[in-house]
């Protein structure tokens, strides 16, 4: 088979290592691709969401299979503007259509799904700029912390968490009228803070059935015992130490079987991976938000454990015959630390050269914002670099990745020594 894989990030040379490993894979490109994924993969210079770009690269080299990376394409409709090609309506798209991609694409679609289809939440409410003094009474009858959420994409810079009523009401006005994060923000869900340990679970469905992938718990924050500004993810681990048996029927039953009906019942056609973002409150789940794709840092701890052929996997998607796959799972526990350009997630530099990295033996580095420039690897965006490593406990795997992370440098690199702290 031919494969494009669309993206550039850690995720995507992280697909790219897991593919290129499918003796069914026989051509593999990454669009636009970065430093890693040239190294396994032929790096082509598209854009994620250039469609007709993609549709001439896609019909010129016989591309069989699209795995799409990133949000964007698919909340922007790549799958249905496959479908709707009589020249491209063969290629297996890897990703949901554009009306269930509204899940990841608005907070209030993905909320009123949630309470349509009776799956443990929070309580919310959505405003605009027409009713912000509506927003302000609703959040006098909350508690704090408050939280604001952005309906749209906001590159995962969108939520705010605030513990005073006033600085609260200031950013709903900030992000409502002054505009914060631009149309992402012309709606915004505020919802009851939930108090406890946050996890991700991630499911692969074919529109029909559905599989179970590894737990994992990724780090946003960009300080040191989850401090500071929110990032895209500075580490991740997987599986979940709190994550026992009877806490993941509970997921299953409560959240993810009512997911997967749920989008039979709205016929909302979804093939690809479901990310939930779920809260432990107690012992029970709740579900925190929905991305369409796979987490990033969370898919280089997931797939690295992952024993199965993913192309074959894809393949079982694209046919719905994801029932007759049994999912094998590495029992070693697996981790991966961000290494991020200095300043980051605020103004940071590019272009730094980056060294040591085939110094790495014990890790797996999975290249991020990292491109090719003169033969050499230069950083290229805020995220350069996650150091996965396996280990029979995530504390022998942690230590291990940062055994390795010692034998890299960039300037003004910068990382969190406390990934799994709080485990």
């Amino acid at each position: 088979m031919t494969i494009l894989i669309l993206g550039s990030g850690g995720r995507e040379h992280t697909f790219a290592w897991k593919i290129s490993q499918s003796p069914l894979c026989k051509n593999l490109y990454v669009a636009p691709g970065n430093s890693g994924t040239a190294e396994i993969a032929t790096n082509v210079n598209i854009g994620v969401t250039d469609f007709q770009s993609i549709k001439t690269f896609v019909l010129e080299n016989a591309v069989d299979m699209i795995v799409v990376g990133p949000e964007d394409p698919l909340v922007q409709g790549i799958h249905d503007f496959f479908l709707q090609d009589e020249a491209l309506k063969h290629v297996a798209v890897i990703g949901p259509e554009k009306a269930a991609a509204e899940l990841e694409g608005s907070k209030e679609f993905a909320k009123e799904f949630l309470y349509r289809h009776h799956i443990p939440t929070a309580a919310y409410q959505s405003f605009n700029a027409s009713n912000v003094e509506d927003g302000y009474a609703f959040l006098e009858t909350l508690k704090a912390p408050y939280v604001l959420k952005a309906d749209g994409l906001a590159a995962g810079k969108g939520v705010l968490i605030l513990n005073d009523l006033d600085e609260a009401k200031a950013e709903l006005k900030r992000m409502l009228v002054d505009a914060k994060f631009g149309a992402a923000s012309s709606k915004v869900v505020i919802e009851e803070f939930l108090d406890g340990i946050e996890l991700s679970c991630f499911v692969l469905s074919d529109g029909k059935n559905y599989k179970i992938l590894p737990t994992a718990k990724d780090y946003k924050r960009i300080g040191e015992g989850d401090t500071g500004l929110n990032t895209g993810g500075m580490g991740a681990i997987s599986p979940v130490p709190f994550a026992t048996e009877a806490f993941l029927n509970k997921i299953e039953e409560r959240i993810v079987k009512p997911t997967i009906s749920g989008l039979q019942k709205d016929n909302l056609p979804y093939k690809g991976f479901v990310f939930i973002g779920i809260i432990k409150v107690g012992d029970d789940p709740k579900v925190i938000e929905y991305n369409v794709r796979m987490g990033d840092p969370e898919t280089e701890v997931v797939l690295p454990r992952l024993k199965n052929d993913l192309v074959e996997i894809f393949q079982a998607i694209a046919n719905q015959t994801l029932d007759q796959i049994e999912i094998e799972i590495d029992e070693r526990a697996a981790t991966t630390v961000m290494l991020v350009s200095g300043g980051y997630p605020e103004a940071y530099e590019k272009g730094k050269e980056i060294t040591g990295i085939k110094e790495i033996t014990d890790s797996i580095a999975f290249h991020a914002g990292a491109k090719l420039e003169g033969g050499k690897v230069v950083t290229s965006g805020g995220r350069v670099m996650a150091i996965t490593s396996y280990g029979n406990t995530y504390q022998e795997a942690i230590k291990k990745s940062y055994q390795s992370i010692d034998k890299l440098h960039f300037d003004k690199m910068n990382y969190r020594k406390d990934i799994g702290f709080d485990l």
